[in-house]
């Protein structure tokens, strides 16, 4: 009876290993973009996964998708498909600076 349980001890341990060093990062992460996408607004100015660099005109939380403007017109994208904001970035240098 103790062999049975000393068994199932490496594969339990492997699990322990690969949930907190592959799954619960990668849930924590889509955690972050999830609050990401909810808290983007009109006029922020974003980067999207592609590299497009664009302002939001509008937002439409019925199908999660945004329409953004860039230099040669507008485009309809989908939320997840930006990943950062850039005024964040451009302000962080400037916070710094005044310390």
């Amino acid at each position: 009876m103790g062999e049975g349980i000393g068994s199932l001890l490496p594969f339990v341990l492997m699990f322990v290993v690969v949930y907190f060093f592959m799954i619960a990062p990668q849930m924590k992460r889509a955690k972050k973009e999830k609050k990401f996408a909810a808290e983007l607004k009109r006029g922020d100015k974003v980067i999207t996964k592609s590299g497009l660099h664009a302002k939001i005109l509008e937002l439409n939380d019925k199908d999660g998708s945004c329409v953004l403007e860039t230099m040669s017109g507008k485009a309809k994208y989908e939320r997840s498909a930006i990943s950062s904001e850039m005024s964040e970035k451009l302000n962080a240098p400037a916070a710094v600076a005044k310390k």
